[in-house]
């Protein structure tokens, strides 16, 4: 139905006759010649409808609203001196109309193409009509492409892909699951995976060597601005590996896919340990475009008057101390903008937040009176802080103080706007606790169980002290993928086991298939899985990851172009043997 794309015309296609079809932008009647903004998935181009041309076709374009779908045939001419519109692709140029022809009309939209000021939930709903505008376009196009350079990178790198199954069992992932019942087999269920996890171990057994997928994974879990319950995963597999091997063919495969976005990847990435990313920045997905670093100041409260501090500071194993200088802060915040921090980090468990500003004078607040001039010297050798700047602390239980204070440290770089935007910082965090305490105090694990221990630091009577070799990769404080080496040792799975508390019964009910398989010359092998709409998210710098999937859920988890989930018809479900009980209303 046409010739070119709207935006692949140029002075060079100056006196062709072209055919060209697509939405109206916008339409301008000017004294009697009407002008046409024709846009296509390329972009636009101008369409002069004049009576002096043809009369024909101004008489269509009297009647063409905004995105109307028309076709177009006519000439191509320079716009001529001083009617030239820089900001379009094809502004030295217009298209004459000879023939205007209406393919279909459209109601009156209920929001204007392009308007991120619109509620979310309405741009959902009509999500087609969001999608036309051409940001969004380029966000597809660019995953597209991405997509593709992963694809390439390992193809040409030797690995298969392989689809694993949809419907399968549940997998030791963390959060719940989506389940499907059978029909087949009344009151059984299958479960939609998590991730293809015991899939491709098993396949490292059968002896494919390298696998990677474009994975669709599920998780039912509360959501967030960066989450969805499906999402697509980067899943990635090898054998005969060690840690170095799988991170060094990762940070290959990272490289090609944020070049295709203009972003270059400086290899190799920097590593830095778990404990040293909680310690410094109070997460294990440090952002570290800017510096702000927290320092352990405990030593200097031990000999503190106040009573509090003291304690919190003889125990150095569960407790921390920790400081957070900010350069310029004590002329940033005012006495009010240090109320709403303080509110801020109350919110994550602080019962308070204690500060010093050195002033002119020297340094002023009531945390002073607690030291001693020995402590305070210290400290002050420590943090070197210079005129305007503020020192906030944080004292009390490691992992909440771990938790605000890193919350702190990243609003504070956000109000002050202390890095670039359009920078990208790549971090590897490896050396991950094997295990951590669950509610009651028993261990469970960081990543999953299949995750290869480090066997010189087991020690079951401190499983907190146990390090994994997992490795995370993290940018401008977002994960972005995860991996580990994975046990292939029978006697090591059932060291594992045996710590978490789980049976042999249990174990062979949850993870039996892939226990039978690791018994097969199960060969050492390990893997990744890179988050393909976070990764999307980063580089076209939104904050939300709906942007950059075509048709996602809200944060209710509901479709509100389908209206899913749903009821469905009776039958249905007396075909898969349930029967629904609503929860009553709150009222009831």
């Amino acid at each position: 139905m046409r010739t070119h794309y709207c935006a692949e015309l140029n002075e060079m296609n100056v006196g062709d006759e072209v055919e060209l079809v697509g939405w109206v932008n916008s339409h301008r009647d000017h004294g009697g010649v009407i002008f046409i903004d024709l846009r296509d998935r390329s972009g636009i181009v101008q369409i002069v409808a004049d009576p002096a041309d043809s009369k024909k076709a101004h008489k269509v374009a009297e009647r063409v609203k905004d995105e109307y779908v028309i076709k177009v045939k006519g000439k191509v001419r320079l716009r001529g001196e001083g009617l030239e519109n820089p900001k379009l692709k094809t502004g030295k140029i217009e298209v004459v109309a000879d023939e205007i022809e209406i393919e279909n009309t459209s109601e009156t939209l209920p929001f204007q193409i392009g308007d991120k000021s619109v509620n979310e939930e309405l741009r959902l709903k009509y999500r087609y009509l969001d999608l036309r505008d051409p940001n969004s376009l380029e966000t597809f196009i660019l995953r597209s492409k991405v997509t593709k350079a992963i694809r390439d990178y390992f193809e040409k790198n030797g690995f298969i892909d392989v689809e694993t199954p949809i419907l399968t069992k549940s997998t030791p992932e963390g959060a719940r699951d989506y389940l499907v019942p059978s029909r087949i087999y009344p009151g059984e269920f299958y479960a939609l995976p998590q991730s293809p996890q015991l899939f491709k171990q098993i396949l490292m057994v059968a002896g494919f060597d390298r696998y990677y997928q474009i994975a669709k994974c599920f998780r039912d879990e509360d959501l967030r601005a960066d989450r969805q319950p499906e999402f697509t995963q980067v899943d990635v597999e090898m054998s005969f590996v060690e840690e170095d091997d799988v991170i060094e063919m990762i940070e290959g495969m990272v490289k090609e896919a944020f070049e295709v976005a203009g972003i270059k990847v400086n290899l190799p990435i920097k590593r830095i340990s778990y404990n040293e990313a909680m310690e410094k920045y109070g997460t294990d997905k440090p952002d570290l475009r800017y510096d702000l670093e927290m320092v352990d100041v405990i030593d200097e409260f031990v000999d503190s008057s106040n009573e509090i501090f003291s304690e919190i500071a003889k125990d150095k194993k569960n407790n921390r101390f920790k400081a957070l200088k900010v350069p310029g802060g004590d002329k940033f915040y005012s006495r009010k903008k240090l109320k709403e921090l303080e509110n801020f980090v109350k919110k994550f468990g602080a019962k308070g937040l204690a500060y010093i500003q050195l002033k002119e004078d020297g340094l002023k607040g009531p945390i002073l009176k607690f030291m001693s001039e020995e402590s305070l010297k210290r400290m002050i050798d420590k943090l070197k802080p210079e005129v305007g700047d503020i020192i906030f602390f944080g004292a009390g239980d490691k992992k909440t103080v771990l938790d605000y204070m890193g919350r702190l440290r990243a609003k504070i770089a956000k109000d002050m706007e202390l890095f670039d935007e359009n920078k990208y910082n790549f971090i590897w965090v490896v050396d991950f606790p094997m295990f951590e305490k669950d509610d009651q105090g028993n261990p469970t694990p960081l990543h999953h169980p299949f995750t290869m221990p480090d066997m010189e630091t087991w020690d079951e009577e401190n499983f907190e002290e146990i390090q994994s070799i997992a490795y995370d990769l993290v940018c401008n404080g977002y994960e972005i993928g995860g991996g580990s080496i994975r046990i292939h040792k029978e006697e090591i799975q059932e060291k594992v086991f045996k710590l978490l508390g789980i049976d042999e019964m249990e174990a062979r009910e949850k993870f039996g298939f892939l226990l039978d398989a690791l018994k097969f010359g199960a060969p050492p092998h390990g893997g990744f899985a890179l988050g393909l709409d976070r990764v999307i998210m980063l580089m076209r710098k939104t904050d939300n990851i709906r942007d950059v999937i075509a048709f996602p859920k809200t944060q209710k988890a509901q479709c509100l172009l389908t209206g899913a989930p749903g009821e469905v018809d009776k039958s249905q479900l007396k075909e898969l043997h349930i029967r629904v009980k609503k929860p009553k209303a709150e009222n009831e």
